[in-house]
C-alpha cells in the first residue's frame, strides 16, 4: 500500500511508475476508502503487481482457474464510495463489500470476462497500455474511471418550478396561520395591531 501521491507525483515516482508499466508488472490499483486504518485517516492505494499476467490455467484448492491473457491492461478500482461507518470515526468494507470487489477482480482475470465484468462508472475500468501511456503513465484511478456528473441531470427548470409552487402553499399557510393568531389574541381582548 502507498499513498496516494505515488500514482501520479513527477520525478523518482514517475520513472518508477513508468518502468512498472512498461515492463507490465501492474495488474490492478485500488483506491480505497478514508478512514479505514487507525494510522491514518488519509486514503491510501493498494497496488496489485503481478509478474504473469499470460493465459493459464491453475489449479486453486481443487477448483481450475482460467485466467486470460491481461498482458498490457490494468484494472483500476475505485473503492472510495463502499464501506460501511465503524466506531463513529472509521470506515469498514463489509463482507459484501469485500466480495463485491474479489468478484469483480476475478471476473476481470478469468477466460469469458466479456459476460462477466463490465466497467462500471465510479467503481471499475479496465485500461490498456496505450490509453496509460497517453494519460503520463498516471495511475489515477479518477483519470480513467468514469464519473457521473449528477448536475448535470437535473432539469433545473422543473425543480424550481416545483420549488416555487411549494414556497408559495408555506406562505399561504403562513399568511393563514398569522391572521389566525391575531384573531386569538383579539378575542382575548389583546388585539395585536401591525
Amino acid at each position: 500500500m502507498l499513498a496516494n501521491g505515488a500514482l501520479s507525483d513527477d520525478g523518482t515516482e514517475l520513472k518508477i511508475r513508468q518502468r512498472l508499466i512498461e515492463n507490465d508488472l501492474v495488474e490492478a490499483i485500488l483506491i480505497l476508502p478514508r478512514n479505514l486504518f487507525y494510522t491514518t485517516d488519509i486514503s491510501v492505494t493498494l497496488w496489485i503487481l503481478n509478474k504473469n499476467k499470460k493465459e493459464r490455467t491453475v489449479d486453486m484448492n481443487g477448483v481450475e482457474k482460467h485466467y486470460r491473457n491481461r498482458e498490457k491492461e490494468i484494472l483500476f478500482m475505485d473503492l472510495r464510495q463502499i464501506g460501511s461507518p465503524y466506531e463513529k470515526k472509521y470506515i469498514e468494507l463489509t463482507e459484501k463489500d469485500r466480495a463485491k470487489v474479489v468478484e469483480t477482480y476475478h471476473n476481470w482475470q478469468q477466460i469469458g470476462y466479456e459476460d462477466t465484468y463490465e466497467n462500471i462508472p465510479e467503481f471499475c475500468y479496465s485500461a490498456g497500455y496505450v490509453e496509460v501511456a497517453e494519460k503520463g503513465f498516471t495511475l489515477v484511478p479518477s483519470r480513467y474511471i468514469e464519473f457521473v456528473n449528477r448536475d448535470e441531470n437535473i432539469d433545473f427548470d422543473t425543480n424550481m418550478r416545483a420549488l416555487q409552487s411549494e414556497l408559495k402553499e408555506l406562505l399561504i399557510e403562513e399568511e393563514k396561520s398569522k391572521a389566525d393568531l391575531l384573531n386569538v389574541f383579539k378575542e382575548l381582548g389583546y388585539e395585536i395591531e401591525l
